[in-house]
């Protein structure tokens, strides 16, 4: 039984996904035992296999290459217990353009200190891009600085945030 997803992809993410001398593109069909048809004037990605499991997982590694993660990072959700979660920043932003960048900047912090602080503490990825935040790792460490980044998004000062996720990690 063949298995089909779709995903549309940002067009500058689609040449990341495809790779040097599409080796990228290679690693994942290989890796998944799954087909995958990239359409780069569209971004439309369609994803194909047997497996209806490595197809969907081939769909959430193209989705965080997508959203702006480093291949070998998005790989790694090919372990186990690793996940992927993505954060709307338009949800706390609303319509503003300028909260919009002002929110992204708390995030990442001066010199991208907050977001390597919260990516050390936690032992996850993050990545910002578009009008999302994404991050991979475990489950229970995704999921902690999850929670992390939204009390910054809804106004938390970096200190009580960075106090939050210490305390967690214990």
């Amino acid at each position: 039984m063949e298995f089909t997803q779709e995903i549309k992809i940002p067009k500058d993410r689609v040449s990341v996904l495809i790779g040097k001398k599409g080796e990228i593109k290679r690693l994942i069909q290989k890796k998944l035992d799954l087909k995958l048809k990239i359409d780069s004037e569209t971004g439309v990605i369609i994803l194909e296999g047997d497996d209806g499991l490595n197809v969907y997982t081939g769909k959430i590694i193209v989705h965080a290459i997508a959203r702006g993660f480093n291949p070998e990072i998005a790989l790694t959700l090919l372990e186990e217990n690793n996940t992927f979660e993505l954060i709307d920043i338009t949800e706390y932003s609303k319509k503003s353009k300028n909260r919009l960048i002002e929110l992204k900047s708390r995030v990442i912090g001066t010199e991208g200190r907050a977001k390597k602080t919260i990516e050390k503490i936690a032992n996850v990825e993050i990545c910002v891009y578009g009008k999302t935040i994404g991050i991979i790792g475990e489950s229970k460490k995704v999921d902690i600085a999850k929670k992390a980044i939204e009390k910054l998004l809804s106004g938390s000062k970096h200190g009580n945030v960075y106090y939050f996720l210490e305390k967690q990690k214990q």
